[in-house]
């Protein structure tokens, strides 16, 4: 007979042992998935930029045994004399992306500053509104504005400022005329619209990351709110500033339409503001469809010679900020 008193029969060590460790194995099987499938999208993505690099190396090929070195180191650009120079437009590619940071960083870090420690809440979200909706705006309307209002008013408001800042030595040159419409401070400053909005996004969202106690604290000890930003949240967001900064150079490196629409396309290397110039972009844009053989191939080779450019300031970018990062640490 059996005991009613003594209940069920507890099961074997080794079958709760083995259920545990089936139980275990699952979530493990699961880590183990995700693992491999996020290695598997890392691993496609870098073999396509490979591809990319590669297929589009293999059609500049021709332009690049044709010109040599020649076709980072010479300036001279005439596809009807089959001569191919890309040290132009590698400059004004530079040139124009410099002029853009010059007016978007200090705009976009007063800005982030001011959605961030300043504004009421009604008056932050309004702003940070308009700031997401600038950054949708497509290219080609800042470029059409640019062309239509930005090109034909310039003149006179260049002229007005560069005839006195002309006469200022060491630096008059920059202010010289011509004054263009179409030129590389026009290019830069429809540039700096574009990528605005990118740097104060991130710039914003790493001023947030700031420890409240931190400024609290600075605040509690007697400093003003300049001296607070200045000594608690500006070193705490100096690496993720930098890192807007060089993503919004990297953005305006590439960009085509707004640019090929308002620097001029003048083929020169000039410190001249008011000069027309030209980018790797613009080039590419306004070529290619008109372009054959050995032409076609230098256009690409532009292409691939602005893609390295993008690399390298990516990997400088990736530098600076782990440098920043250390240091802040």
């Amino acid at each position: 007979m059996t005991d009613p008193g003594s209940g069920p029969v507890p099961a074997p060590p080794a079958a709760a042992g083995g259920k545990s460790r089936l139980v275990r194995r699952g979530p493990r099987r699961a880590d183990d998935f995700f693992h491999y499938l996020t290695l598997s999208a890392g691993l496609v993505v870098l073999a396509i930029l490979a591809l990319i690099a590669w297929s589009t190396t293999r059609e500049a090929l021709p332009a690049f045994r044709a010109e040599g070195f020649a076709f980072l180191t010479s300036s001279r650009w005439a596809p009807n004399e089959e001569a191919f120079g890309a040290l132009s437009f590698i400059y004004g590619t530079f040139f124009v992306s410099l002029i853009a940071l010059v007016f978007a960083v200090p705009a976009s870090v007063g800005i982030a500053l001011f959605i961030t420690e300043l504004a009421p809440g009604p008056v932050r979200r309004a702003t940070t509104f308009v700031m997401d909706l600038l950054a949708a705006v497509p290219s080609v309307v800042f470029g059409l504005w640019g062309v239509s209002v930005l090109a034909v008013k310039a003149p006179g408001v260049y002229e007005s400022i560069g005839s006195p800042l002309a006469a200022i030595p060491g630096l008059g040159h920059a202010f010289e005329e011509p004054y263009n419409g179409k030129s590389f401070l026009s290019a830069g400053f429809i540039l700096a619209l574009m990528i605005t909005p990118i740097i104060t996004s991130i710039t914003r969202d790493v001023f947030d990351t700031t420890p409240r106690g931190q400024k609290e604290a600075a605040l509690a000890l007697g400093a003003t709110r300049w001296e607070m930003i200045r000594g608690a949240v500006f070193p705490h967001s100096r690496a993720g500033v930098i890192g807007a900064v060089l993503l919004g150079l990297g953005r305006a490196m590439g960009e085509t339409i707004a640019a090929a629409l308002v620097i001029g396309s003048g083929s020169q290397i000039s410190t001249r503001l008011f000069a027309s110039g030209d980018a790797l972009a613009a080039r590419i844009a306004n070529e290619f469809g008109e372009a054959t053989g050995t032409w076609r191939s230098a256009l690409i080779g532009l292409g691939v010679v602005l893609f390295a450019m993008t690399i390298l300031v990516n990997l400088a970018a990736t530098a600076v900020v782990s440098r920043s990062a250390r240091r802040a640490g």
